[in-house]
């Protein structure tokens, strides 16, 4: 076998460094690898949207795979302009095409870039689509098999408006007419990535007063060591909350697929949290009964929550690879997983932030409490939770060595609680005893163990990550 880059889909697509793995030579190679899986599963002549985010490159990138894919008579419709992730999966359904590509990293550092591949349904492309594209990649990358050619017809590319739909979209799944009525101050945090523009317009011509920072597109994301609405990456939001005195902060992440949340005290809470009060909201307030999708490193209050309202919880690997389809084969109201991604009924089985915001202001309009309120509401509900996630770096000749320790891991306590049962579908969830929890698995996007833990309290929390370090010793 010919020695070719090592191209590995991990829970979201492909990412590697500009320049050094994420190249024109191998995003032409993925770009073949979908063209030809279209052709042999005889989806061609359904077409194939790609889209692009701000990160350097990116809509040039685009670019090479529209003109890839075009070579082999598959009809391609390319962004306009820079777009969130969300608006690429609801294209692909406007359009009715097979598939879509993004290109995209995410929350990735400024120097990474990436391609991720949409289902024909607008979720994230399925693990059993995936490993065949990744087969024709190894193909690609090995010189078998054949690539387009001259008797082939080379299909047109065209140029598209991609954010009228997708705001005429969002429109349709959530009425703003309520929210609008409020004279709430917004603040906004696009963090310098596609989503910005996105909820001020969904709310312009109202008494809500929005208020956006970091709205210019940066492919640096200056101040920030990625764009990820994360505590340490949003204090200039907490800063705008408190001096313009806004009522709620809200931040995207660099392709707007993921959200953050800010109370009207500057303070941040966390995904968990937010994912928690959304679905209390769902259950409580909008009375959906659909269930609930969410990943092995989702919140016990979900769990609480879903047992409060007699409603069923569907737990998958991390990923919405997975989170996507089971929402659809159940007919669920939501899905989310750990890292802020959270999905809708009405909309593509796929994460919208700016979604995810609105219906946390429409949370705050239907319940007339502020974000902190909210919270200690649902904290009386289901008791106090405090959660952390610490990610550790590795070099790459550790990652054996760190993979084995992950999975053989099998403590009978952590934090001195008593450990009740393990899930190993996607490294190890310890269920401990009282409904906290933790989680080792190693990230399928980049070079680090993550480590996640839900307990009562900051110090049994400390405790619970401590033991886990030293299992791992990191």
């Amino acid at each position: 076998m010919t020695k070719h880059p090592n191209i590995k889909f991990g829970t979201d697509g492909w990412r590697a460094i500009t320049a050094d793995g994420f190249t024109f030579s191998n995003v032409r190679a993925c770009a073949e690898a979908v063209a030809r899986n279209l052709v042999a599963t005889g989806r061609a002549d359904q077409g194939l949207v790609v889209g692009f985010d701000t990160r350097f490159g990116s809509a040039r990138f685009a670019q090479a795979v529209a003109d890839v894919v075009n070579g082999f008579g598959i009809s391609t419709y390319t962004f306009d302009a820079a777009a969130p992730t969300p608006a690429c999966s609801f294209a692909v359904v406007d359009h009715s095409t097979a598939n879509g590509v993004m290109i995209t990293a995410s929350h990735n550092p400024p120097e990474w870039n990436g391609f991720k591949v949409k289902s024909s349904a607008g979720g994230s492309a399925t693990p059993d689509e995936v490993t065949q594209i990744e087969l024709h990649l190894t193909d690609v990358l090995d010189g078998k098999g054949e690539g387009s050619n001259s008797t082939v017809r080379q299909a047109s590319n065209t140029v598209f408006d991609v954010m009228g739909p997708y705001i005429e979209q969002l429109h349709r799944v959530i009425d703003v007419a309520p929210i609008k009525s409020q004279p709430f101050k917004v603040v906004v945090d696009a963090m310098h990535g596609s989503g910005a523009g996105v909820i001020p317009e969904m709310l312009a011509g109202s008494a809500i007063d929005v208020i956006e920072i970091r709205s210019e597109h940066n492919p640096n994301f200056p101040g920030m060591n990625q764009p990820e609405p994360i505590e340490q990456n949003l204090k200039p939001l907490s800063a705008a909350v408190r001096e313009l005195g806004a009522d709620i902060g809200i931040a995207l992440d660099g392709d707007a697929d993921r959200v953050g949340i800010v109370d009207e005290n500057g303070n941040y809470l966390t995904t968990l949290e937010v994912f928690s009060l959304l679905t209390d909201h769902f259950m409580g307030r909008r009375n959906e009964r659909g269930g609930v999708a969410c990943t092995i490193t989702m919140s016990s209050m979900v769990d609480k929550l879903s047992a409060h309202y007699g409603v069923p919880v569907y737990r998958t690997p991390v990923g919405f690879k997975f989170v996507g389809p089971t929402m659809t084969d159940n007919g669920c109201s939501m899905g989310g997983e750990e890292s802020g991604g959270y999905a809708f009924k009405g909309h593509v089985p796929e994460r919208d932030g700016s979604l995810s915001g609105l219906l946390f202001l429409e949370a705050m309009v239907m319940s007339g409490k502020k974000p902190s309120e909210l919270l200690t509401d649902l904290h009386t509900l289901v008791g106090p939770h405090t959660f952390r996630r610490d990610d550790v770096s590795y070099a790459e000749a550790d990652r054996v060595k760190l993979a084995n320790l992950v999975s053989t891991a099998s403590p009978e306590s952590l934090g001195g609680m008593r450990l009740e049962s393990d899930d190993r579908r996607d490294g190890v969830r310890f269920n401990l005893v009282g409904g906290s929890w933790a989680v080792v698995r190693m990230s399928g996007t980049e070079p680090l163990v993550r480590m996640y833990a839900e307990t009562p309290d900051p110090s049994s929390l400390e405790e619970v990550l401590r033991d886990l370090r030293s299992i791992l010793g990191v």
